[in-house]
């Protein structure tokens, strides 16, 4: 240990090492989705190759010592579009582009209205059920998904709001079927034995950085929306969601800049969202990102609540290059001047492969991250949580 001290033991997410949740497609299931597309296989056996890889990787990542486990969201295309399609009335679209990245462009698929939107029986419900049903005992899953924000800034987009309004012509209307249907999906996972709910948010990511006068003209009878209404709005829909489900439910958010193919959408530090992301947002944990001089300094740290911990996106999953031990170890200790020690944890800044492209590393890159971030956490909290 680092200190003469000793720490509380971390009995759910987050766990001293972490992970945020995506991982590298391995080729066979990268193929088998290829062979669905070109109609050359059907579901079934997609998801056959799905079940196969998925019980692989969560061999994989108990032998890597985690504690709460992902299924790597290999059922999944995208991070968060594949949740949005989910839902009943929500369909695929292809708009004119995709999202823009720094220096590259994205696939271009968004999301479309055609009724009122509603979470009975998502999708992601039996995904939990199978990942839950083989892991080994004391392991937890844990099931990531994106936040109601982020639902709602893809449709109060410029591309999808005409349709959105045709059936949702207020925001109100809109709000309360997002939070409806969102309780639904998290309802039907805790009744699945669901226990640890991540919320993926870069909407709070792309609000560090100057924004679009357009970037939302659906809101205040189409008027362009300033930062703090967006922060307002942000917090109050993601709070409608949190408020009000089990105590006994974990729910955790991880906040983003953007992770495609190893590039990044936004930069700059916290400080413009700290309040009231940290300390009004009803979560009990922050995954932030914190591996690159484009997320600014710890000193936004400042204003996370008492009951709260902060797990340290301290590694890159946007390349394989493992850091310098030392480094870390001092950063997170630079952390702990604004947050104790006791409530920090460590992890990559972002998952492996938000998209099923994948970041440019290998998959023994990511594996090597994974033992650093658990080698660095029992040197600097004494602990091994295998």
């Amino acid at each position: 240990m680092s200190e003469a001290i000793s720490f509380s033991k971390r009995t759910k997410s987050p766990f001293r090492y972490d992970i945020v949740g995506s991982f590298l497609r391995p080729e066979t299931l990268k193929q088998a989705r290829a062979q669905f597309a070109a109609g050359k296989i059907d579901r079934a056996a997609l998801t056959a190759v799905e079940d196969t890889e998925i019980i692989k990787l969560i061999k994989q990542e108990e032998a890597a010592g985690l504690k709460a486990v992902t299924d790597g969201e290999f059922r999944r295309s995208w991070w968060h579009l594949d949740f949005f399609w989910g839902f009943q009335s929500i369909s695929y679209k292809v708009p004119e582009h995709g999202y823009f990245f720094h220096g590259e462009e994205t696939r271009k698929a968004t999301v479309t209205v055609t009724d009122k939107i509603d979470g009975h029986n998502h999708p992601f419900v039996d995904h939990f059920k199978f990942t839950q049903a083989h892991v080994s005992k004391g392991v937890q899953v844990k099931q990531t998904l994106p936040a109601p924000a982020q639902l709602l800034v893809e449709l109060l987009s410029p591309t999808n709001l005409p349709e959105v309004r045709k059936i949702y012509p207020t925001d109100e209307a809109l709000f309360a079927d997002i939070t409806k249907a969102y309780k639904q999906v998290i309802t039907d996972l805790y009744d699945a034995g669901a226990r640890t709910i991540q919320l993926d948010d870069c909407t709070w990511g792309m609000l560090v950085a100057t924004l679009p006068k357009d970037f939302i003209n659906g809101l205040a009878g189409g008027e362009p929306t300033t930062d703090d209404e967006l922060k307002q709005l942000y917090l109050n829909i993601n709070n409608s969601v949190i408020d009000g489900l089990p105590a006994d439910l974990t729910v955790n958010t991880h906040i983003c800049r953007g992770n495609y193919h190893s590039t990044w959408a936004a930069a700059g530090g916290y400080d413009k969202v700290a309040d009231p992301l940290f300390n009004q947002e009803h979560v009990n944990a922050y995954y932030l990102e914190y591996d690159s001089d484009r997320s600014g300094s710890f000193d936004p740290l400042a204003k996370v609540s008492d009951d709260k911990l902060v797990v340290l996106g301290l590694l890159t999953s946007k390349d394989g290059k493992l850091e310098n031990r030392q480094t870390v170890i001092d950063r997170i200790h630079e952390a702990a001047k604004f947050v104790p020690l006791d409530r920090l944890c460590l992890s990559t800044q972002c998952g492996f492969a938000s998209t099923e492209e994948g970041n440019i590393l290998t998959s023994d890159d990511q594996w090597a991250k994974i033992a650093l971030a658990k080698s660095i956490a029992k040197e600097v909290w004494g602990v091994d949580e295998k």
